[in-house]
């Protein structure tokens, strides 16, 4: 998707703004033999990166996000030329791609990537993988409590129901979040149009009194303690908390909810480029990629790593749903100079 103008100077005021409250994370790059890894909160076991440690006589610095912007504002902020490896979702690819701040993939330096299904290469926002890989896949809808929900929940105009007034959860994610509304509209969750975001605008100041919290690094608690009776959630999450809670259930709502794709890219400037390959490569290993699915039950898109998978995991419908409701997922894309609007609308409902 072609963009003019904006996006860069918006982004660096942004940046700006967000550097200040959070900083970079790492305190000291040790060396040519330090991967600095750039990711979401709790993505990642500790141990997988132990054993990256050990395997390869390394040190690994790792900082973490709760969302894209945020994650493209630390590294507007002073992350250029610091970090090895980021985690972006799909449509942040493309901003990130036609902002040059992705140094290319040596394909030919990833070996293990014939463990790799193909329907997660080659993607719309990078159709060649030359700056991103595949991480995790999953998908965007509604995990509830049976205990306190007692209505069938099948769309997402039922987070707005008034008997869950104080008991719902949103991700603290303006993408989802205002995408959630747009889609209980009728509408796509990447719509550009200003009337229907300020329709979508006045949805979510609807729901907003209702709100127990925004969530993004942690959302599974809510719903484990039984704070939260319903949530807009990641698959993942709520996998985790079926785990722990067996009243918790997960839907993708009859508008579509979301299906997106975390990737695995080597920011502009990396320090570590050669151990950033070497990185990918080790978590392509399906020993790896499976022990990633088991700890965050998400997608893996790693063909031979998913027939190592338990049982509990690779039958969870919260993790790989009906293939027919996946059909009607929808992808995040870039919305380009809407994503003032996006921020606007977001920073009115949080108040």
């Amino acid at each position: 998707m072609k963009r003019t103008g904006g996006l860069s100077t918006r982004l660096l005021i942004v940046a700006a703004v967000i550097a200040l409250a959070l900083g970079t994370g790492i305190t000291g790059v040790e060396g040519a033999r330090t991967l600095n890894l750039f990711n979401w909160s709790d993505y990642i076991p500790q141990d997988v990166l132990e054993d990256f440690e050990q395997e390869f006589g390394v040190r690994v610095n790792h900082d973490t996000y709760s969302n894209n912007e945020e994650m493209m504002a630390k590294l507007l902020a002073g992350g250029i030329g610091l970090y090895d490896i980021a985690v972006p979702s799909d449509y942040m690819i493309e901003v990130l791609i036609e902002e040059n701040l992705l140094e290319e993939i040596d394909l030919d330096r990833i070996p293990n990537l014939r463990h790799i299904d193909p329907l997660y290469l080659n993607t719309p926002f990078d159709p060649d993988n030359r700056y991103s890989l595949p991480y995790m896949w999953g998908t965007t809808g509604i995990a509830y409590n049976t205990k306190y929900v007692t209505e069938p929940v099948t769309s997402w105009n039922d987070l707005w129901n008034p008997a869950y007034r104080g008991r719902v959860l949103l991700l603290d994610d303006s993408r989802e979040v205002i995408g959630t509304a747009l889609q209980a509209l009728g509408y796509s969750r990447n719509s550009t149009d200003p009337k229907e975001l300020d329709e979508a605008r006045l949805k979510m100041r609807e729901l907003a009194p209702h709100v127990l919290a925004y969530d993004s690094d942690q959302p599974k608690n809510f719903l484990v303690s039984e704070e939260a009776w319903i949530a807009l959630i990641w698959n993942g999450d709520a996998a985790l908390a079926m785990e722990e809670n067996p009243n918790i259930r997960y839907v993708l709502p009859v508008e579509g909810g979301g299906i997106w794709q975390d990737n695995l890219v080597i920011p502009k400037g990396a320090p570590n480029k050669d151990l950033a390959h070497e990185f990918i490569n080790f978590l392509y290993r399906p020993d790896i990629s499976a022990r990633l699915a088991i700890d965050n039950p998400y997608g893996t898109p790693n063909k031979d790593a998913y027939d190592l998978l338990p049982d509990w995991v690779r039958n969870n419908p919260a993790t790989y749903p009906d293939p027919e409701a996946l059909q009607r997922a929808e992808w995040l894309t870039d919305v380009g100079e809407a994503t003032v609007i996006y921020d606007r609308i977001y920073t009115e409902i949080k108040r």
